[in-house]
């Protein structure tokens, strides 16, 4: 009963990985051999018909895109896994409500920093595409600074996948912009956790 995560280093799938490794899942990765920030291969539409990572295999040999799908998903598979809060409760609507605006609100913008031409039919507009993601990014962290509530993490004093989302996407945008203290502080708490740090090594610390 093996998941299987199609990712390369530095990539979204990170959160995904660090998700399962809290859970106990067991699991391996598929490594894409492809540069961080590069087109996919085209041999990858296979996989994914959109070309895009991670993609995880469940153990009964059916497929999922979309890491915020497979955050919940996992969540939901293992509950007592702490990852997420429990279902129908007050906390766990917060759980959803921020995991979507990570994914909606806050990844979608990254891709546009770093894909700018992806979204724009005039090569000279690339840079006007970037400047408005990164004023999106600016705006979502500052929702998301302003919703971190007594404890240290978002949903409160425990750490939850939402956190490890948050981590990963603060950890992209701080190294451009950063000084908001409620989000340094979880993702350096993400980065150090013992059962997160070999999997935020491998992809964010490699020589």
């Amino acid at each position: 009963m093996t998941y299987i995560l199609h990712n390369r280093p530095g990539s979204g799938g990170f959160v995904i990985e660090a998700v399962l490794d809290l859970a106990g899942a067991d699991w391996r990765l598929e490594t894409v051999d492809s540069p961080v920030s590069t087109p996919l291969p085209e041999s990858f539409r296979a996989v994914n018909p959109v070309k895009q990572i991670p993609v995880l295999d469940l153990p009964d040999g059916t497929r999922m895109t979309e890491s915020a799908a497979m955050l919940i998903h996992l969540a939901a598979a293992f509950p007592e896994s702490g990852l997420a809060p429990p279902p129908g409760t007050s906390a766990h609507a917060q759980f959803l409500r921020w995991t979507v605006f990570l994914s909606n609100a806050v990844y979608e913008a990254v891709l546009r920093r770093t894909y700018p031409e992806r979204y724009t039919a005039d090569p000279a507009g690339a840079d006007a595409v970037r400047q408005a993601a990164l004023a999106t990014l600016d705006q979502g962290f500052a929702v998301l600074e302003d919703a971190i509530v007594g404890g240290g993490f978002l949903l409160g004093e425990s750490m939850t996948a939402t956190d490890i989302y948050l981590a990963m996407l603060y950890y992209w945008h701080d190294r451009l912009r950063g000084g908001l203290p409620g989000c340094t502080a979880i993702t350096r708490a993400v980065r150090a956790h013992p059962k997160v740090a070999p999997s935020w090594r491998r992809n964010f610390e490699r020589g």
